[in-house]
């Protein structure tokens, strides 16, 4: 089987947020539903909530694996005046009194045949028996394919038609400013930064034939093992369980050298100059976990100022092996700058003469 069998390129979470943004926008696409694909734990449910944030709009979330047809088509009763039967609609559905929002079909592919043809006359006609989806409403459905290894239902053409289409990926750099942005634990943004190619890794599982493997989702539940209280021992056994032997073994034992290469809380503790340039990593494994230990540590503006003094430093490293010292000082200070602009520590940088003489020398560089 060909790696896109469903003839529709990949695109980034990032990618995808800002194509929904601009489909709600526009009144008319609105009124078309949109699809996304992708692995489990890639983010698509995040994505949605994310959508309805930005308008702060209504968003209802319906997981379709956990209600039954009814739920969505809603009771039967006899109306006597009318001589006839009549459906009341179910209360979780959008009323006439809410004008806009988005209705979220979750696990639409995993959902029961029966129930995918209610959901089917929300997304064709935007209507199911006598409800009527009010005009402002987006739909938007999400699902794996039976090649993300998932429970799936294949999709008709006829509805297939009447929608757009997203194959969600998650790029790794799109995922570590996602986990800089949410405090992750700065083991695992050192050690996907190391190994990119382990932020999903569910193909490679499925043909092992195994339960479990690394996913977006399961780094995020990694980065809360290693923040919580638990003891190293009880740590091994969680991640273990979250993302399989193997990926744990070798998660381990590079964590092991991104802390043998860089001992972030004597760095912020030494003197600039020649203390400072003993304590530099001397391995890339070293340089990441410094990258994302000193990030992880700057929650003031003391550790920020003294964190761009480090980062100035880096050209000091003398190893044995060459490394990216310049992409490496680049990357590290423009995510120090996110890092301070979103906790308000933007006078650090400004303050700091060691990003100043950064900046200078960049700027000398750029019009050479």
């Amino acid at each position: 089987m060909s790696s896109n069998p469903m003839n529709i390129p990949p695109i980034s979470i990032a990618a995808v947020k800002s194509a929904l943004i601009e489909q709600y926008s526009d009144p008319v696409l609105r009124r078309r539903a949109s699809m996304l694909w992708g692995t489990r734990g890639v983010g698509k449910s995040s994505i949605v909530r994310q959508v309805a944030n930005h308008f702060e709009v209504p968003l209802v979330d319906l997981r379709l694996t956990t209600i039954e047809p009814v739920d969505i088509r809603g009771a039967i009763y006899a109306d006597e005046a009318l001589a006839k039967t009549v459906w009341f609609p179910p209360e979780f559905l959008p009323s006439p009194d809410q004008p806009d929002g988005i209705l979220f079909l979750d696990e639409l592919t995993a959902a029961d045949q029966r129930l995918q043809i209610s959901a089917y006359s929300l997304i064709l006609d935007r209507r199911v028996g006598n409800y009527q989806l009010p005009d402002g409403w987006q739909v938007i459905a999400a699902g794996n394919a039976s090649f993300h290894g998932a429970i799936s239902h294949d999709m008709g053409t006829a509805l297939a038609d009447r929608m757009f289409h997203f194959n969600v990926q998650t790029v790794v750099d799109a995922f570590l400013s996602y986990a800089l942005a949410h405090d992750f634990a700065p083991e695992v943004m050192a050690y996907l930064k190391v190994r990119p190619d382990k932020l999903d890794d569910t193909q490679a599982q499925l043909a092992a034939e195994h339960l479990i493997g690394a996913s977006p989702r399961g780094w995020e539940d990694i980065s809360n093992v290693l923040k919580s209280g638990l003891s190293d021992s009880a740590k091994r056994v969680f991640v273990q369980g979250r993302i399989g032997a193997a990926n744990a073994a070798e998660f381990f034992g590079v964590l092991r050298e991104l802390q043998a290469g860089a001992d972030v809380v004597r760095l912020l503790a030494a003197r600039p100059g020649p203390d400072t340039a003993a304590l530099l990593p001397k391995t890339l494994d070293g340089l990441y976990g410094m990258t994302y230990g000193l990030l992880a540590a700057c929650v003031d503006h003391t550790t920020v100022a003294r964190a761009l003094e480090i980062i100035e430093q880096l050209p000091d490293i003398r190893g044995a092996t060459p490394l990216p010292i310049k992409e490496t000082q680049t990357l590290a200070m423009e995510l120090l700058m996110q890092r301070a602009l979103s906790n308000g520590l933007e006078a650090a940088i400004l303050d700091s003469p060691s990003y100043h003489r950064y900046d200078a020398a960049r700027r000398e560089l750029a019009n050479a």
